[in-house]
């Protein structure tokens, strides 16, 4: 195990760190913390760090870690030093840098700034229950079983006894700190109000306050940028950095607004997903509880690069007009002074059109790829040709990429239903001799493409004095069961003449005896 304390960085090296819990799935307001922190690295020719902060052992769930990784990485977000990224600050994993925290603690306790806590737990309950407003500080902490209140050879024979312990900071009263944060600047808090806090537990965890200061010390984190839910433990963090004589290279802090409920006000849940119907997690999850596992952007049919976009301008914003930006351009434009105090509304509506104005940008060739998948799930296996043209067709009328299937399965298989009421009024049985006469064209035609059913059917119109309202609302609908999709010539197009020709007469047969 290393201790890089003593490695030196240049002085202006951004260095920025993603620190999530491996304690289940990575909600989408944690991507966006990620996605901030990058694009300032990025930005600034920094270094991106994935760091796991999993110190809380009882609730570290397995595969969390991995699925941290993946959903980085599918977000086009390459950690520069991590877990499995490598690295010169490493362990990146806290668990594995236990021996580095516990020696910081005892050097608090020798500088007087931290002390050995031997309360019971019964105790401390007794405590609140006499008292519901406790809080273990400088106003009882002389009063209870603590290396302040026992001689030091009495401590020494409770820790060598096994006795559990805690070492706790020494939290002075009376004094006013101050932060300058770069989202909510100057932000003040009381130390008579602060408690306390366990650094170190007996079993050489340390809790997130030691560990997050000492790793951000030893990793020469630049930028803490972290919700908003963090800020009031940033004062016990700067007691911390002077507690240890490293205010001087104390980071620069930016806690991020909230991401709001669609719907009314409050921070956006799993259940609100859950309630909705809609992704708020990067990527799917399943687990032996039902009510664990959830439904990921990735799988609901996002393509990464919309959500990310979606997420940057969900609390930030360019000082322009311009909403569609690539990785880089997020990067060139982003500044910490321009994320909002106040909560973003997550809307969902406004991500599924993000990821629309993406799959029309994306070629045919690569949508192909991404959705034969679907395809295949339902038993077909169209040639690569057939399936970019269908994509072709079809990527200005979807949202999401399962809606390629759902609004286009007619080009793969037969339709279901036509819907019947767009041609209730124009069709009559007497005019199937019409159609009939269409049918023949349509089979003669040499080369059946697009342009030659158009001009075929434009000259077969005026010759019979009919309209485009006469004829072409029938075609649509037996092709595609709907008034939707992409235009009828295209369509009998892809389909080729002898499956096309096949279902309109099959259609019109049906018309002729539903209406």
């Amino acid at each position: 195990m290393t201790d890089p304390s003593n490695t030196t960085a240049p002085a202006k090296n951004i260095r920025v760190r993603f620190a999530p819990s491996p304690t289940g799935v990575l909600h989408i307001g944690g991507i966006r913390t990620a996605l901030y922190n990058y694009l300032l690295a990025k930005q600034q020719g920094g270094t991106f760090i994935l760091r796991i902060e999993d110190t809380d052992q009882g609730r570290y769930v397995p595969g969390a870690e991995a699925y941290i990784a993946e959903a980085l990485q599918w977000c086009g977000m390459i950690p520069d030093e991590g877990p499995g990224f490598g690295g010169e600050y490493g362990p990146y994993r806290q668990s594995e840098r236990k021996d580095i925290y516990r020696r910081y603690a005892l050097e608090m306790i020798e500088k007087g700034v931290a002390y050995y806590a031997f309360d019971t737990p019964e105790a401390l309950d007794a405590q609140r229950q006499a008292d519901p407003n406790f809080k273990y500080g400088a106003a009882v902490r002389m009063s209870l079983s603590n290396g302040l209140t026992l001689s030091k050879a009495a401590v020494d024979e409770k820790i060598a006894a096994g006795e559990p312990w805690v070492i706790r900071l020494k939290v002075e009263e009376n004094e006013t700190i101050h932060i300058q944060d770069l989202i909510r600047g100057e932000v003040n808090f009381q130390t008579s109000e602060l408690d306390d806090k366990v650094l170190l537990k007996s079993d050489g965890m340390p809790t997130y306050h030691l560990a997050n200061i000492v790793d951000d010390h030893l990793m020469k984190i630049t930028h803490v940028i972290r919700g908003e839910e963090w800020l009031p433990s940033t004062a016990h963090h700067v007691l911390l950095y002077r507690a240890l004589n490293w205010e001087a290279t104390m980071p620069q802090f930016a806690h991020l607004p909230l991401i709001m409920k669609p719907v009314g006000s409050g921070k956006l849940s799993k259940r609100d997903g859950a309630k909705l119907g809609i992704p708020v997690f990067p990527l799917s999850w399943k687990s032996d509880r039902p009510e664990d596992t959830v439904v990921g952007f990735r799988e609901y049919g996002f393509l990464p690069d919309a959500v990310v976009n979606f997420l940057a301008l969900l609390g930030w914003s360019p000082g322009t007009e311009q909403e569609i930006f690539s990785m880089a351009e997020l990067s060139s434009a982003f500044s910490i002074e321009k994320i909002s105090k106040s909560g973003a509304r997550f809307d969902f509506d406004k991500a599924k059109w993000f990821n629309q104005q993406y799959i029309m940008a994306t070629s045919d060739e690569t949508l192909a790829t991404m959705v034969r998948p679907i395809v295949e799930a339902h038993g077909h296996h169209p040639e690569t040709a057939f399936l970019e043209a269908f994509c072709g067709l079809m990527k200005e009328r979807v949202t999401v990429l399962p809606e390629f299937w759902e609004n286009g399965y007619y080009f793969f298989e037969e339709v279901r239903n036509h819907d019947l009421s767009g041609i209730a009024k124009k069709w009559k049985k007497e005019q199937r001799p019409v159609f009939d006469q269409l049918l023949k064209v349509f089979s003669e035609i040499p080369t059946f493409d697009a342009e030659n059913l158009k001009a075929a059917t434009d000259e077969f119109m005026a010759q019979n004095e009919l309209k485009p309202g006469d004829v072409l609302p029938a075609l649509r609908i037996a092709l595609a069961g709907t008034m939707k999709g992409p235009a009828v010539f295209d369509m009998m197009a892809l389909l080729g003449k002898t499956a096309a020709v096949a279902r309109l007469q099959h259609a019109f047969d049906h018309f002729d005896q539903a209406i």
